[in-house]
């Protein structure tokens, strides 16, 4: 079951949370830890459990990813009516629409790694953008953590699966999961649902399996059979 947070470091995540979600940026740590009302130190000693159980991603100490936000950029500039965050993967760019109650449209902009093609679609938390595109994700869902950071950069969008190949080829990387942008969109859409309110407490891993199920991914890369098997009270 997922570790609970202490009231400290819940107040502290939240805070993380709603101010990316609102400002696409993050203060200096010294003003959040103010905001917070508490010391530089205690603020450092939170973000380590907030690491430890998988609520924040650092990078020397800093805040580098809260999911879906991202504090550099991952290559997904999200803009909506009133703020531009990075989105730290094409997985988390199409879900801050669906995330934050006051940008439900935005403009997701990318490249494909390949061959440098721009591409942007205007995502909604009303349905999937129309685009031939495809997602590819590199790293399984359960080698992810603990380093996110580089599963998320590896959380790609091409212009088909031409340039999926062809940028395998030129990395050295071996094929992971291709999906189409209604998958991507479906995948987004109630993923991070909660993560904007207080208290937060993430999925239990085989709640995460019936999510994965319920939006049409199958496969040993979600940790899925093909098909999902019949257990008491389910079919």
């Amino acid at each position: 079951m997922p570790a609970m947070l202490t009231d400290l470091s819940e107040r502290t995540r939240f805070a993380i949370y709603t101010h990316l979600a609102r400002h696409g940026a993050l203060p200096d740590p010294e003003q959040l830890a103010r905001n917070v009302g508490i010391t530089g130190d205690e603020y450092q000693q939170v973000l380590v459990e907030l690491a430890e159980t998988r609520n924040v991603v650092l990078s020397d100490g800093d805040i580098e990813m809260a999911h879906p936000f991202a504090t550099r950029s991952f290559g997904f500039s999200v803009m909506g009516p009133d703020t531009l965050w990075w989105g730290g993967c094409a997985w988390d760019a199409f879900a801050i629409p669906n995330l934050v109650p006051t940008s439900p449209s935005v403009l997701v902009a990318t490249t494909c790694p390949a061959c440098a093609t721009a591409h942007a679609w205007t995502v909604t938390n009303q349905g999937p953008p129309a685009g031939d595109q495809v997602a590819h994700f590199l790293t399984p869902v359960d080698r992810i953590w603990p380093n996110a950071a580089h599963a998320c950069e590896n959380q790609l969008i091409f212009c088909n699966e031409s340039c999926v190949n062809g940028w395998l080829n030129r990395t050295g990387n071996n094929l992971g999961y291709v999906m189409s942008l209604e998958t991507l969109w479906r995948l987004a859409t109630h993923w991070y649902d909660g993560r904007l309110d207080t208290p937060y407490i993430r999925r239990e891993p085989a709640a995460a399996a019936d999510y994965f199920y319920s939006v049409g991914l199958r496969g040993s890369f979600w940790g899925l059979a093909d098909e999902r098997p019949s257990v008491q009270g389910r079919s």
